[in-house]
C-alpha cells in the first residue's frame, strides 16, 4: 500500500519543475507564405525525464502542429503554423509530451503552457 501511495504521488512531486517560455514576439508582419514562426524554450530541473523522448507541439484550436529542436540550442524549440489571409489573430499553447523513469517502467507526460496571441500585421501600403 505504501508503494502504490509512493508511486501516484510521484507525479506531484515534479510539479513545477518544468518552465515553458514562450520566444515568440506578439505581433508579425503578414507574409505570402501564410507561414510563421514560433519558438518556445523549456526548463526543467527533473532529472528523470527520458532522454530523447520530448515531444513537443503547438496546439492552435484543434490542430496540433509538431515542434523540432532550434540548432545549436539544446532547450529551445520551433515551427511553422498557418495563418489564413483573413485572420488578424491566433490563439495558440505549447505542449512538450515526454516519458519519466518510473518503477516498475517509465510513464508518460505533459506540460501545458499558458494560451499565447499572436497578431498578424499588414504591412504599410498592402492590400
Amino acid at each position: 500500500m505504501k508503494k502504490f501511495l509512493l508511486l501516484s504521488l510521484m507525479p506531484l512531486l515534479f510539479a513545477g519543475c518544468s518552465t515553458i517560455t514562450n520566444l515568440t514576439p506578439t505581433q508579425q508582419s503578414r507574409n505570402a507564405t501564410g507561414l510563421y514562426p514560433v519558438e518556445a524554450a523549456w526548463d526543467s530541473r527533473q532529472q528523470s525525464i527520458r532522454e530523447g523522448s520530448m515531444k513537443p507541439s503547438v496546439i492552435v484550436g484543434m490542430e496540433n502542429y509538431p515542434m523540432r529542436k532550434t540548432s545549436l540550442m539544446r532547450n529551445r524549440w520551433e515551427t511553422l503554423i498557418p495563418i489564413p489571409a483573413d485572420k488578424s489573430t491566433v490563439i495558440y499553447r505549447f505542449k512538450f509530451d515526454f516519458d519519466y523513469n518510473a518503477i516498475p517502467k517509465p510513464l508518460p507526460d505533459s506540460k501545458l503552457s499558458r494560451e499565447y496571441k499572436l497578431q498578424i500585421v499588414d504591412k504599410p501600403g498592402a492590400k
